[in-house]
């Protein structure tokens, strides 16, 4: 074959295209929910948890809390969602560190696709993995006898709110997964904060049952605001400015961590 024939060869061989910024973060946010399949415990340990949470809270509990376990369980399941939520945030931090460990991520960004797509990617595949554990806690509640005066809107809007808040809180998981070795790592630091963030909050109790010094760190917690807003949406009196503390919260985590999240992904290169 002649130098002439081959350059005809490879001129009319059609290169492949890059995939677009869109296409490749919803690739890698499908591989993110594969996970799921593959390694079901990633869901499994952070509903049972709270399913578990739920019922010892509603039937030991309930009755000296509210007066009655139907009347704690309308109280209680709201928060009990906004914990499990908070809870999964971590796992965007897991998953990057394990692939971190296991060279793939450097494989993503040896790939001819758009930079930031494994992390925008991870962070879709979460937004679904949020959202079906919602759903799996809600579904217990309504079995066990929660009923939403604000009904499907109000339990939607709920846990929508609930979504742009656990997507801000990833952010940070973010950057624990660039910093520490192991993803054992990661998930011993998530104890250490989302530990007292979820419980000194009023996800379980009324805070006016509480100390002075400890209402004043209640009232400050972000989590507190998320879980009046979302049991406020979900039973039809929600206040405004649970709901826009909780929006404005999200802007500044975002605003503050996503920036030196992407630094530290492209410093990796």
């Amino acid at each position: 074959m002649t130098e002439l024939t081959l350059q005809t060869a490879f001129s009319r061989t059609a290169l492949a295209r890059p995939p677009s910024a869109l296409s490749a973060a919803l690739t890698l946010g499908w591989r993110a929910l594969l996970k799921i399949k593959h390694v079901p415990f990633q869901l499994f340990d952070v509903t049972v948890f709270p399913i578990m949470m739920t019922l010892m809270f509603t039937y030991l509990f309930g009755g000296a809390l509210a007066g009655s376990t139907q009347a704690y369980l309308q109280y209680l399941l709201p928060g009990i969602v906004v914990q499990t939520v908070v809870f999964l945030t971590v796992y965007t931090g897991v998953g990057l560190n394990t692939d971190i460990q296991k060279g793939l991520f450097d494989r993503f960004r040896s790939l001819p696709i758009w930079q930031p797509a494994p992390i925008v990617g991870a962070l879709l595949g979460d937004l679904i993995r949020y959202s079906l554990a919602a759903v799996v806690v809600l579904i217990v509640g309504l079995i066990l006898g929660f009923r939403p005066e604000g009904g499907p809107i109000g339990v939607v809007l709920a846990v929508l709110l609930m979504l742009v808040f656990a997507s801000a809180v990833s952010w940070p998981w973010i950057i624990v997964g660039f910093l520490v070795r192991t993803p054992e790592s990661v998930m011993t630091t998530s104890f250490l904060l989302l530990f007292p963030m979820t419980f000194v909050s009023d996800i379980f109790v009324d805070p006016a049952t509480m100390p002075t010094w400890l209402q004043s760190v209640v009232a400050v917690n972000p989590v507190t605001h998320l879980a009046a807003a979302s049991r406020g949406l979900m039973h039809g009196g929600a206040k405004i400015a649970d709901i826009l503390t909780v929006l404005a919260t999200s802007v500044v985590v975002t605003a503050a961590f996503a920036p030196i999240a992407m630094r530290m992904y492209y410093k990796e290169r």
